[in-house]
């Protein structure tokens, strides 16, 4: 066990968008969270990364480090909980101004304090791991789409995280720039990566999944192994979702 989520809940004002979320993730598996529009993956993943503070829900790490939000967290414990992982957005998140290598460099350099001596080697590294040894000194706006994605999961590794979070990472791209990227998340998950990873992508997260589950209205409706959840599902409205997909 890498991590154990118990009694998640998140709120913004009435709305109630994660409702006592239970979740266990694996040292080594790779998540992926899949549902409609609205059932709360992204603010799962803004959660696990304390984007978003929950406002009930206790965390559990294999190392010991446990963060229980029903108390009042000190922001020690925060900014602990955001160096475990490294978050890939679905939107790129790049800085406009800054070359793909700076983009890259950022993180280790400004919020770890790591030497410039040290970092650069490392993050050339990196976007070599990516595919864009030959890109490291353009801006976003000389990037394509899946290009700046890539850069995307550059940085978020650069950061030498223990859980990786990807939110749709391929939902802003053209068709033709998925493969790519998802091509660098099954390399990753190859080197033993452990992952969360929100999808519409079900054929992808049938082949890298360790684990699926299946979100609505704030709720874990099904988990499980992607041959039972996406080809055997036991509940029905998992079911209707995955046949809308399949068949629009």
């Amino acid at each position: 066990m890498f991590l154990s989520v118990k009694g998640l809940a998140k709120a913004f004002g009435e709305l109630e968008v994660l409702k006592h979320i239970d979740l266990t993730i694996k040292k080594g598996n790779i998540v992926t969270i899949i549902g409609p529009s609205g059932s709360g993956k992204t603010t799962l993943l803004r959660c696990l990364n304390a984007l978003e503070i929950p406002n009930k829900g206790v965390f559990s790490f294999e190392d010991g480090f446990t963060v229980d939000f029903e108390q009042k967290v000190s922001k020690n414990k925060i900014a602990e909980l955001r160096r475990k992982s490294g978050m890939v957005f679905q939107a790129y998140h790049l800085f406009p101004h800054k070359t793909a290598l700076e983009n890259v460099t950022e993180g280790p350099i400004i919020v770890q304090k790591r030497t410039k001596q040290e970092v650069i080697p490392f993050a050339e590294s990196l976007l070599q791991k990516v595919g864009l040894e030959d890109k490291m000194d353009l801006y976003p706006h000389q990037l394509s789409g899946g290009q700046q994605q890539r850069v995307g999961i550059a940085r978020a590794l650069a950061i030498q995280p223990e859980l990786m979070l990807f939110d749709e990472p391929t939902s802003a791209l053209d068709p033709e720039l998925v493969g790519e990227v998802l091509k660098v998340i099954k390399d990753l998950a190859k080197e033993g990566w452990t992952m969360a990873i929100v999808t519409h992508e079900l054929k992808f997260a049938e082949q890298v999944s360790d684990i699926v589950l299946f979100m609505e209205n704030g709720y874990v409706v099904e988990q499980g192994p992607p041959e039972q959840v996406l080809k055997n599902p036991k509940e029905e409205r998992t079911r209707q979702f995955i046949q809308r997909i399949i068949n629009p």
